[in-house]
């Protein structure tokens, strides 16, 4: 699932400039001693190798360029294991290893010197230190706005468990020379006393270290643009005492010359913080037991609990700790164990074990890395081969991960691998294609989750929390929590057992001006999820506007018209929401919407906006309501038009075009499927109660028109599933025959609707069956008004010859007679109803019903 992408190869990059440089024989012997040593803030490799005269350069790639640089030339061989250069490239900190060549190679001693050089241009050495045991060095680079920096900062680790700052002010001479004022008297500050691990941030200056001692504690030391520094948080962390046999450096280069490096820690521990959302995250394993289950802890520090797994790794021999990875993708911790499994743990959603990614066997792969390689994490999501000298960057598959999709048969797979590509990857038009495929050729809900909800929840997730990280914990980004009894096929993974703990309270210390940027987002977020912890439902629930949605549907049909203010207030939000929609050139749309009223639809819209702002005025009002409003409009307006993509994507999957709108001609295998999708699409949407774009339920009504047999429609209709909407309705009687099923179909209709509906419809079908309901409404109405007017005197028209003789029509027509010449004819100016027609109807009626014509 994981691809690695080379971006340094020590072969190619930095080998093949070498060979250009000595001759053959050098060349040879170059590729054996070309090393990798460290990686600096902007991206840039040291490395080290033996000259042509036997002695060792240091230079320096750079990845932008592609160019390598000669830093330092030593006359002799010497033996780098830890080295560091200044932002300016003007000093050089090295520490050198005395090794003794013996038959079994390079073995370790215990003698140390760490020199400070300067080299622009090269020039004095000073030695910092000569102890009897390791050092690294690390330069500082603070991000700062001064563009003639005087003055460097370094940092020295020593194994024997402390670290130093030293503070190198540099001053310039001839021009050109830079060189180190008072070399005999640096100024040096102690950073700490008494560690046993310890990881250095390049990215965010800043240091983690555990304080030895009977309690494990884990501190972080932040360093500032000038270069002070300063304790900011300290977290205890249960973990076994005597951890480490020696101190352990993460993030510090690579040290080649000393063994103790490849033996087996015991166990590793790692720390990720991510700018993207301010969270923290602590990794760490458990001391490997043979024939015990492998553990391993995440402590998420900005949710305020750790999670605890244990894998059953059934029968196989004990793994070593060194061999497993930590890796953040920010938005997942990644940990990989060679040969048994790739977990990918989504530290934003831990709600339910299905957002996150367990994978064994041939699917825990992480590129082209063997089960031998000694792989070491990098910052940045890289990852340094040591034996090939080669840096990767760690790379979610979209094509892998679109396959196990398709052949996975677990629904907690398929629900993770759902949510790691809407949500976790890039917006690929391509890739959602691909899922849009994946639910049109398995339509039908999953055993344990719907796949449509879960595609309209986790895109509109992915497309609005990065406007604010509040939102990650208020709104929905799947439906699973929408259910009471999570499914047991959701709850577990096979094989793995998860136990969950609160965290120890961490301490922010230091002076709370400090605390800007990350630090500040970082306690804010922890605040936050005590008050998220306390409240019930914090996460707006899609379900919770059932019961109002219910009584607005019942106002709606009712005659009454109690809340006049609520209804403009509701339409009110519609057309905000509407007005942000992408309407531009709807003719020239796929599908046809957006190009309707649709009373129902867009009621429940602007219920929704008025639901959703009011959560998120109560659980965030830091917001302001400002952009609440803006925030839940948007949100609003970004449902409508994915599902119109959605739509859109399956029309242009089928090729169907604009005849599906047309009622002469049958379905076929297309429309079938499209009315299939469009049907789970709309059950989907009413199990969350949101809303559709309105035309949508007329389109899905042609279909069903067209691809149902018509008693199955009939059925649809009485059981909700189908709408009959007045733009359906309208088509359906001007476009069909009068066919003896198409008349029946036609009649079925009318009774099915309303009788406000029905009145102004029955004026488009053109048969005796209309015209008779036009004359019984007609006749019904001036009879009602005659009743109300009091002392009605019959007026005696001149009536010609041919009146009938049927003396109760002709009663009938001497009232109606009179009464339309007294009031105004409602229907006169849309069909031009008279006594005449509605004479001439109720004759032809009355002869109907005596048998004396045929209809």
């Amino acid at each position: 699932m994981l691809t690695l992408r080379t971006t340094f190869d020590l072969q190619k990059d930095v080998v093949s400039h070498i060979s250009t440089k000595d001759d053959t024989a050098r060349r040879i012997k170059a590729e054996a001693d070309a090393r990798f040593l460290n990686v600096e803030k902007d991206g840039s490799v040291l490395y080290s190798w033996k000259g042509s005269t036997g002695n060792t350069r240091i230079g320096k790639y750079d990845p932008s360029t592609k160019q390598n640089k000669l830093l330092y030339t030593f006359d002799k061989e010497v033996f780098v294991s830890s080295c560091s250069v200044n932002k300016e490239e003007t000093l050089l900190a090295v520490s050198l290893s005395r090794c003794a060549k013996t038959q079994d190679g390079l073995q370790p001693i215990s003698k140390c010197r760490t020199l400070l050089i300067e080299i622009h241009p090269q020039n004095n050495i000073k030695v910092l230190k000569a102890v009897d045991c390791r050092i690294r060095v690390q330069f500082l680079d603070p991000e700062t706005e001064k563009k003639n920096v005087r003055e460097s900062h370094l940092l020295l680790f020593a194994e024997d468990g402390y670290i130093e700052q030293f503070h190198i002010f540099l001053v310039k001479q001839e021009g050109y020379r830079v060189v180190i004022q008072n070399p005999e008297r640096l100024v040096k500050d102690r950073v700490t006393e008494e560690f046993s691990w310890v990881q250095w941030d390049m990215e965010a200056q800043r240091l983690f270290y555990l304080a030895s001692g009977e309690k494990s504690m884990l501190k972080c030391v932040q360093f500032y643009p000038d270069c002070n520094f300063e304790t900011l948080f300290e977290l205890p962390l249960e973990l076994a005492t005597s951890l480490f046999t020696s101190v352990r450096f993460t993030n510090l280069g690579y040290d080649h010359y000393n063994a103790e490096e490849l033996e087996d820690e015991g166990m590793k521990l790692m720390v990720f913080t991510s700018r993207t959302d301010r969270s923290m995250c602590v990794c760490y394993s458990h001391p490997v037991q043979v024939n015990e289950d492998f553990a391993y802890t995440i402590a998420f520090v900005h949710r305020g609990y750790r999670k605890t797994f244990s894998v059953s790794l059934q029968g196989a021999p004990a793994p070593r700790a060194r061999d497993l990875l930590f890796l953040s993708l920010d938005y997942y911790i990644v940990v990989y164990l060679p040969g048994h499994f790739l977990h990918f743990i989504n530290s934003r959603q831990q709600d339910v074990p299905c957002h996150s990614l367990f994978l064994s066997g041939a699917d825990a792969r992480l590129g082209q890395l063997g089960p031998g390689s000694v792989v070491l994490t990098l910052p940045d999501t890289k990852l340094l081969d040591v034996r090939s000298g080669m840096v990767y960057r760690a790379e979610i598959s979209h094509t892998s991960m679109l396959d196990f999709l398709c052949r996975s048969r677990l629904d907690s797979q398929r629900l993770a691998s759902l949510h790691c590509m809407l949500v976790y990857m890039s917006p690929d038009p391509e890739v959602e294609l691909r899922i849009i495929d994946w639910i049109c050729d398995d339509v039908m809900a999953l055993e344990n989750f719907d796949q449509i909800q879960e595609f309209i929840l986790a895109s509109l997730y992915r497309m609005v929390y990065q406007q604010s990280l509040s939102l990650d914990r208020v709104l929905p980004y799947s439906s699973v929590l929408e259910r009471k009894d999570l499914p047991l096929g959701l709850k577990e993974i096979p094989g793995v057992k998860c136990t969950s703990e609160l965290l120890f309270e961490p301490v922010f210390k230091g002076k709370p001006r400090h605390f800007k940027g990350y630090w500040e987002e970082l306690q804010w977020n922890m605040e936050k999820m005590k008050y998220f912890e306390a409240v019930p439902n914090p996460r707006y629930r899609t379900s919770l506007i059932q019961a109002d949605w219910s009584r607005l549907l019942a106002e709606m049909n009712s005659e009454e018209k109690k809340h006049a203010n609520n209804f403009r207030h509701i339409e009110e939000n519609t057309k905000k929401v509407l007005s942000m929609v992408d309407t531009w050139r709807l003719d020239k749309k796929v599908v046809p919407l957006f190009q309707e009223e649709d009373q129902q639809q867009r009621a429940l819209i602007g219920l929704m906006v008025d639901k959703l702002r009011e959560h998120l005025n109560r659980h965030l009002p830091r917001l302001g309501k400002k952009k609440i409003d803006v925030l839940v409009v948007n949100y609003v307006a970004k449902l409508l038009e994915l599902l119109r993509h959605m739509l859109e994507s399956v029309w242009l999957k089928y090729q169907l075009g604009p005849h599906v709108l047309s009622f002469k001609q049958k379905g076929g295998r297309a429309e079938w499927a499209v009315f299939h999708v469009m049907s789970r699409i709309l059950e989907a949407m009413k199990g969350l109660c949101l809303p559709l774009p309105p035309g949508y339920h007329t389109l899905l009504s042609v279909l069903g028109v067209r691809c149902l047999p018509r008693h199955t429609f009939l059925q649809y209709v009485d059981h909700g599933l189908l709408q009959l909407t007045e733009p359906f309705v309208s088509r359906l009687m001007t476009d069909l025959d009068n066919s003896d099923d198409n008349e029946k179909l036609k009649f079925s209709i009318m009774k099915r609707l309303p009788e406000s509906m029905e009145q102004k419809l029955f004026q488009l079908w053109d048969h005796p069956i209309s015209s008779a309901c036009i004359s019984r409404k007609y006749v019904q109405g001036l009879l009602e008004r005659q009743a109300k007017t009091k002392g009605s005197v019959f007026v005696e028209r001149s009536t010609s010859g041919l009146q009938p003789e049927f003396l109760p029509l002709t009663y009938l027509t001497k009232i109606l007679s009179n009464i339309e010449s007294q009031v105004l004819n409602p229907f006169e100016e849309q069909e031009n109803v008279d006594a005449r027609f509605v004479e001439d109807t109720a004759l032809k009626q009355t002869l109907i019903l005596l048998g004396l014509e045929e209809k």
